[in-house]
């Protein structure tokens, strides 16, 4: 049992009965009680530092980096935020450790990290791309180290403002401490633990689907020129519509084929402009799309 988090839990006014069934207040509570330590102050993790401080009282959320530069706009912009060139300074004594560096560089940070984790007391992060839990896990074993309780997180870029759609797989992350990474991750937009198989469908339809739902806006933009719109005009029409679309598919029990039907008059222009697009493949382009982005 990670007895740190337990500990922090135990700490708060959460009741182990009712489960994770906690206020955002209370949840907040918690992270504000936790050490975090980020390894890597990219983008991912500088967007992570940025989310847990703006949205948190944190003290002692810690990113470490080679080189200062990130480092320091990072503090002049949060100077409650510490940093440090050292990986080993940041994740001493941290509850959760994120591993936010590339895929390439892991095995090099976890060779230096893993003999100061303590594998009964902290919950290892990887944001890296591509590598399982497995992978991760190898890398411990292979620095001859205990290998921690392991999340796989997967964010998407939206995550920079925000509204992440992040996906978490687990391995040997007690409950408590599992809703503790769901509650941290929740703060930059909406999470979903599941299991690890799924972790390519989801880069499909999450990571690689920002990319291929801005390709709907730049083409719909591009069409709304044609129609004589500026590109700014058509980028902020086409932006709204979609947010107008997203806003009513969060309605409770809301579909959007129900939707659609409230915009299909018989004989009408959608079901004319719907149909051409289905000619020219519209739904198998996409179903295609995603096929081929899964891993």
């Amino acid at each position: 049992m990670l007895q740190n988090i337990v500990g922090i839990l135990k700490n708060t006014t959460f009741v182990a009965s009712v489960g994770w069934n906690l206020s955002p207040k209370i949840r907040i509570s918690i992270l504000n009680s936790m050490k975090i330590a980020i390894i890597g102050a990219g983008n991912m993790g500088s967007a992570i530092a940025r989310g847990i401080l703006s949205a948190t009282s944190a003290h002692e959320v810690w990113i470490s980096n080679p080189s200062a530069g990130k480092l320091t706009a990072l503090k002049g912009d949060y100077p409650e935020v510490q940093t440090t060139s050292s990986n080993l300074e940041a994740v001493y004594d941290a509850h959760l450790i994120i591993l936010a560096v590339k895929p390439w560089l892991i095995a090099e940070v976890i060779r230096e990290i893993a003999p100061s984790i303590d594998a009964c007391k902290q919950v290892v992060a990887s944001l890296a791309g591509g590598m399982s839990i497995d992978d991760v896990a190898a890398c411990f074993s292979a620095a001859k180290a205990p290998v921690p309780p392991l999340c796989v997180v997967m964010p998407n870029t939206a995550i920079a403002v925000g509204s992440s759609m992040t996906f978490i797989a687990t391995r040997e992350v007690p409950a408590e401490a599992e809703q503790v990474v769901v509650a941290l991750f929740s703060i930059m937009g909406k999470v979903k633990l599941i299991p690890e198989r799924l972790l390519p469908a989801a880069t499909s339809l999450a990571s690689c689907g920002i990319a291929f739902a801005l390709r709907y806006v730049r083409a719909a933009m591009e069409g709304g020129v044609e129609l004589g719109f500026t590109p700014r005009d058509a980028q902020e029409i086409v932006g709204q519509t979609l947010q107008g679309a997203i806003d009513l598919l969060a309605q409770e029990g809301a579909h959007p084929e129900t939707e659609i039907d409230k915009v299909t008059t018989a004989g009408g222009l959608t079901i004319r402009g719907l149909n051409a697009m289905e000619q020219a493949g519209f739904t198998h382009s996409v179903q295609q799309g995603l096929r081929a982005a899964v891993k």
